[in-house]
């Protein structure tokens, strides 16, 4: 009977080695840069949720084979443009003034990824076509505040000179791209949500239509450039969805717990992820932000979120 006692803690602990000698390494990963593209505003069930697809051409026909597609990823905080945009890039949810006068609480990865390797600014930026998210490259943690800081190139020329079309910023993604070949990069494309609010709606799938297209080009771009290819992982990602019809105004508004404003698309693309893969695991905005932190091997990093396992081959 003494055995007993004695093997099974000897099995558990034979177990425990071999599941730990199953765990990708850090030797494993091969990603060297991220891009992360936001669709702003856009509701499931105009991207993915339409079976036909029928607004999202090219992630449903060229980019989907080329990576993986989760259909239960969700925002879990609030469900407005700031609080969503540091959702992902803080690990955090925070309910955060959605006009651009407030900093994140914590830092952001741009900022936690320069410290760690002590990386030029230029090798992170965040691009946007909405000025206001130009508070995402800093914060108020004393520790942080205006040190580390990513390029930023938001708006017309930055927070509080208005929004720009989504032409100008894909022109500046590309630029960007080939002069600097930042190994972090955040996009932002102002539409669909910027014409979701007009209550047009012919306008707003017309939006997701158009962002589908320049996130298209951005991963056509990165899949060709010699200093990307077969090193970077591509995330395509929306910030919120939009009401449910029958709530509120309808798709032209979101903002609170609703299926429609929290469930979001999420595609990811890269040498570390399956393909052709359609996934029903649970996610949230967060875990972008730890996934990201376990791509660049960072491990010092605050985050309520966690890895996504099921995204990874």
């Amino acid at each position: 009977m003494a055995g007993k006692f004695i093997l099974y803690p000897l099995l558990s602990a034979l177990l425990f080695i071999y599941s730990c000698s199953r765990i990708r390494t850090e030797k494993d990963i091969f990603t060297k840069n991220i891009v992360i593209v936001v669709m702003d505003g856009a509701r499931y069930s105009e991207t993915w949720g339409d079976s036909l697809h029928t607004h999202i051409p090219h992630i449903a026909k060229d980019l989907a084979p080329e990576g993986i597609i989760l259909t239960n990823f969700n925002n879990n905080g609030p469900t407005y443009t700031l609080s969503g945009h540091t959702s992902i890039t803080t690990g955090i949810h925070q309910e955060i003034d959605n006009s651009g006068n407030q900093l994140p609480d914590k830092p952001s990865f741009f900022q936690i990824f320069r410290s760690t390797l002590n990386l030029d600014s230029t090798l992170t930026w965040i691009i946007t076509s909405k000025d206001k998210l130009e508070v995402l490259s800093d914060c108020n943690d004393i520790k942080w505040k205006g040190t580390y800081r990513p390029m930023k190139d938001c708006g017309i020329s930055g927070n509080g000179s208005g929004y720009r079309h989504d032409s100008v910023t894909f022109k500046r993604v590309i630029s960007v791209l080939k002069e600097y070949h930042p190994e972090l990069l955040l996009v932002n494309f102002r539409e669909p949500d910027f014409s979701g609010h007009t209550g047009v709606f012919k306008d707003y799938l017309k939006g997701v239509e158009m962002t589908d297209e320049y996130s298209y080009n951005i991963w056509k771009f990165l899949k060709d450039d010699e200093y990307y290819r077969n090193t970077t992982a591509f995330f395509i990602v929306n910030d919120h969805g939009r009401h449910l019809d029958g709530i509120s105004d309808g798709f032209a508004g979101h903002g609170d717990t609703c299926r429609g404003c929290r469930h979001i698309l999420l595609y990811a693309s890269g040498p570390d992820f399956k393909k052709g893969k359609i996934d029903p695991e649970q996610g949230d905005l967060i875990d972008i932000t730890r996934t990201v932190y376990y791509l660049l091997k960072i491990r010092i990093a605050e985050s309520s979120g966690k890895v996504l396992e099921g995204i990874l081959k």
